[in-house]
């Protein structure tokens, strides 16, 4: 019953009919695991969707009076060292994590999608030319390359955006390329290019549909791995602006504070772990189910 499941996923749109979905959905509610990395993921997205209106205090109210408050009933995560609510910080932190994120997934796999499905459907020179700035974009490690273009471009939401997305595209290419490889030999897809229809309309009817499921497996454990990015370029200084409250930047902010006030690294490094395993249980859960045959390794 596997492999006719994952059979059928190669040969249909990972936007399946409603007999598919059926089928994906009664396998997802199978696994404990999946299920309670669910609830979870919606829980956090709800509370930083309605971040400012359920957290107690202004994220960046300076209170030097209160500085360094232990958790209490009052701040129940307690105060950094200027007095600022941590709960309030992670609660818009989390919203300033999963938004950034969000944005770098999706341009990253829309420009991957299109520069992999180009070389590998077209091929030639084009798949030597994409290939080429592929291999480049990955021989540099993420956070190097990404650090670097940061402290080129500057702090800001915009431009870490747009920073991890150059570092991310690559891998989400060289899938989609080995993916389009593969299926353009299919039957269905040379009776298309046979019957006479345009390049467009096969890679759009025929070659996406049938290649997009493991980039969306690879897309939600991109997930965790773009937050801890955001993470660690706002721990070093160069991610987002101070008046942001981000998670890394609350790390960085408590190091200084370990012995006297540990929960102010406690507390932040929490959120970011919790956030990770959701979108790895996640992507391991949907690569599981896609694929059955999977030998456990990494997907990219």
């Amino acid at each position: 019953m596997d492999n006719a499941f994952a059979d059928r996923l190669r040969k249909k749109s990972f936007l399946m009919p409603e007999t598919y979905g059926s089928e994906f959905a009664k396998r997802v509610f199978q696994r404990k695991d999946m299920l309670f990395a669910l609830a979870a993921l919606l829980l956090f997205s709800g509370l930083a969707l309605f971040a400012p209106l359920i957290s107690p205090y202004d994220p960046n109210a300076i209170d030097l009076e209160n500085k360094n408050l232990n958790p209490s009933g009052e701040h129940l995560l307690g105060t950094d060292y200027l007095g600022r609510d941590l709960l309030s910080r992670i609660l818009i932190g989390a919203q300033t994590s999963l938004s950034i994120a969000s944005g770098v997934v999706l341009i990253s796999l829309i420009l991957g999608t299109a520069l992999g499905c180009a070389a590998g459907y077209y091929g030639g020179v084009v798949d030597e030319s994409v290939s080429r700035v592929i291999d480049i974009f990955l021989s540099f490690p993420g956070v190097i390359f990404a650090l670097t273009i940061m402290g080129v471009l500057g702090s800001g939401v915009f431009n870490l955006m747009l920073a991890l997305s150059i570092v991310h595209w690559a891998k989400y290419a060289r899938m989609m390329r080995g993916q389009v490889l593969s299926i353009k030999k299919q039957e269905f897809v040379l009776s298309a290019v046979t019957s006479g229809a345009g390049d467009l309309h096969i890679i759009r009817k025929h070659i996406v549909p049938n290649a997009i499921a493991p980039l969306l497996v690879l897309a939600t454990i991109d997930f965790g791995h773009v937050i801890l990015s955001i993470a660690t370029l706002s721990f070093l200084g160069v991610g987002l602006p101070a008046d942001v409250p981000e998670w890394g930047a609350m790390l960085s902010a408590g190091k200084e504070f370990m012995r006297t006030a540990p929960y102010q690294t406690i507390f932040p490094g929490l959120a970011i772990t919790f956030i990770v395993v959701i979108f790895s249980i996640l992507g391991d859960g949907m690569r599981d189910i896609l694929d059955p045959n999977h030998d456990g390794g990494e997907i990219y």
